[in-house]
C-alpha cells in the first residue's frame, strides 16, 4: 500500500483569505443583501398584515421609552441652556433655542439611537434565533419567500416608523421644555409655542425627515442583515443582537455628520 504522507493533495495547505479580503467580501454580501431588498421588497405579493404587525412592534412598544426619554431630554436641556442665555438677557430665546434644537438635531438623533438598541437587536435577536432553529430553511423549503416576509417587512416597518417616533419625540421634548419654562418664567404653552415653532423653516422639516428615514432603513437594514446571515449556535444569537446595535448605531453618527454638513450647504 502506497504512503499518504508525502501526498500533495493531503499536505496542501488551505489558504484563507487575508484581512482586505475578508473585508471587501462583506462589503459585498452587504449590497447584494441591500439589492436584494430593493428587488423584491417593492413586488408583488405585499406582507401588508406582516408589515402593519411590524410598525406597531417598532412604533407602539417603542413609545413609553421614547416618551420618558424625550420628556426628560426637553426638561434637563432647557434646565442647562437658561444660565448661559441669562448671562446676556437672552432668556426669551429659549423657547427657539429648544425648538431648533430638538428639530434639528436632538429628536432624529435621539430617536435613532433609543430605536437602534431596542429594535435593532430586537430584529437581530428574532431572525438569529429563526436561522439557529432552521425556521427560515423551513420557509425557504415550503416555497415561501422568507427575505420577503422577514427582511422587507421589518425594514420597512422601520423606515415608516422611525420619522414618526422622530417628531413625536419632538413633541413630548418640547413639552418638558415648556414646564421647565413655565415653572421659571411663568410662561404660557401658547406663547411658548409661538416662539419656538416661529423659528422653524421647511428645510428645518425637511432635514429631520429625511436623516429619520435613513436612521430607520439603517436600523432595519443592519439589525435583519446581522439576524438573518447569524451563525448556527445561541452565540450567534447574541453576536447578531449585540453588532446590530453597534453597528447601526456607528453608522447612524457617521450618517448625521454627513446629513449635517450636506444641509448646512442650503443654510448658507
Amino acid at each position: 500500500m502506497e504512503s499518504t504522507e508525502n501526498s500533495p493533495a493531503l499536505n496542501e495547505e488551505v489558504k484563507t483569505p487575508g484581512k482586505f479580503a475578508r473585508m471587501f467580501m462583506t462589503v459585498y454580501e452587504v449590497n447584494r443583501f441591500i439589492m436584494r431588498f430593493f428587488k423584491e421588497g417593492f413586488l408583488p405579493p405585499y406582507e401588508g398584515k406582516e408589515l402593519l404587525r411590524q410598525c406597531y412592534e417598532i412604533g407602539y412598544r417603542s413609545a413609553l421609552l421614547i416618551s420618558t426619554t424625550g420628556f426628560i431630554t426637553g426638561v434637563v436641556f432647557t434646565k442647562q441652556s437658561r444660565p448661559s442665555l441669562s448671562e446676556f438677557g437672552a432668556t426669551s430665546w429659549l423657547p427657539s433655542l429648544v425648538g431648533i434644537a430638538l428639530l434639528r438635531t436632538l429628536a432624529p438623533l435621539l430617536t435613532g439611537l433609543i430605536a437602534a438598541g431596542k429594535v435593532g437587536s430586537s430584529i437581530g435577536a428574532e431572525l438569529g434565533s429563526m436561522r439557529v432553529t432552521e425556521q427560515i430553511d423551513a420557509m425557504e423549503v415550503s416555497a415561501t419567500n422568507p427575505f420577503k416576509f422577514l427582511v422587507s417587512t421589518r425594514v420597512m416597518a422601520a423606515t415608516i416608523t422611525i420619522p414618526i417616533l422622530t417628531f413625536y419625540t419632538a413633541l413630548v421634548g418640547m413639552l418638558g421644555a415648556l414646564l421647565n419654562v413655565s415653572m421659571s418664567e411663568g410662561t404660557s404653552a401658547k406663547a411658548f409655542f409661538q416662539t419656538s415653532l416661529e423659528q422653524i423653516t421647511f428645510l428645518d422639516i425637511t432635514a429631520s425627515t429625511i436623516k429619520a428615514v435613513l436612521f430607520g432603513f439603517t436600523i432595519g437594514m443592519v439589525g435583519c442583515y446581522q439576524g438573518y446571515n447569524s451563525s448556527k449556535g445561541t452565540e450567534g444569537v447574541g453576536k447578531a443582537a449585540n453588532s446590530a446595535v453597534v453597528i447601526a448605531m456607528f453608522l447612524i453618527f457617521i450618517e448625521e455628520v454627513v446629513s449635517v454638513q450636506f444641509f448646512s450647504l442650503f443654510r448658507t
